[in-house]
C-alpha cells in the first residue's frame, strides 16, 4: 500500500508539472492538516501556520518540475519544506524583535537629548498606561507580562497557571481593545 500511495503521489507531482490544479488540490487534501500541525508546533501561531502551509503548497506548485522521486518521498519533501519555512519565519520574528528592541533603545538614548521628544514620549507612555488600566485585569496581566516583563506566551502560561490557548486569547483580545482605545 505504501509503495502504491507513493507512486500515486509521484503521479500527482507529474500532473502538477503539466499544470493540473486538481492534482495540487488532492495533495493539499492529503497533507495540509498534518503540515499545519507541524507549522503550528514550531510557530505557536494559527495565522502564521496557515500562511506557511499556503506558502509551501505555492512553492510545491512552482517547483514541482524539480521534485526528484529518487531523493525523497512526496510527503517528506512537503514536510521538509514546511519545517524549513516555519523555522525561517521563527528566525524572522526573532530578528524583528531584536530590531524593535534596538530601535527602542536608540529612541530612548536620542530622546534624552531632546526635551520635546522626551515630553512626547512621556505623554504617549501616560496615554498607553491609562488605556491599559481600562482593560479587564486578566487581559492587562498577560499583556504586562509579555510587553513589560518580556515573557513569552508559554512562560506566561507557566507563570500564571493558565492554558496556553487562554493566554493567547487574552493577549489578542487585550491588544484589540488597546488598539481601539488608542485609535
Amino acid at each position: 500500500m505504501a509503495k502504491l500511495q507513493s507512486k500515486d503521489e509521484t503521479e500527482l507531482i507529474q500532473r502538477m508539472v503539466q499544470g493540473d490544479q486538481g492534482a495540487l488540490s488532492q495533495l493539499y487534501d492529503r497533507y495540509a492538516r498534518v503540515m499545519y500541525s507541524l507549522a503550528f508546533k514550531i510557530l505557536g501561531s494559527v495565522e502564521e501556520a496557515e500562511e506557511v502551509v499556503l506558502d509551501v503548497f505555492a512553492k510545491a506548485w512552482r517547483t514541482a518540475a524539480r521534485y526528484d522521486a529518487s531523493r525523497s518521498r512526496v510527503d517528506s519533501w512537503l514536510f521538509l519544506m514546511t519545517r524549513s519555512r516555519s523555522l525561517d519565519r521563527l528566525r524572522q520574528r526573532q530578528r524583528q524583535t531584536k530590531v524593535v528592541e534596538a530601535a527602542t533603545n536608540t529612541a530612548q538614548v536620542s530622546s534624552s537629548n531632546l526635551p520635546d521628544e522626551a515630553l512626547m514620549i512621556d505623554e504617549r507612555r501616560t496615554f498607553v498606561t491609562e488605556a491599559l488600566t481600562k482593560l479587564p485585569d486578566e487581559q492587562r496581566l498577560v499583556i504586562e507580562l509579555a510587553y513589560y516583563q518580556g515573557y513569552s506566551q508559554s512562560e506566561i502560561a507557566k507563570h500564571t497557571g493558565l492554558a496556553l490557548g487562554t493566554v493567547k486569547t487574552r493577549i489578542r483580545l487585550g491588544l484589540r481593545k488597546l488598539k481601539q482605545t488608542l485609535a
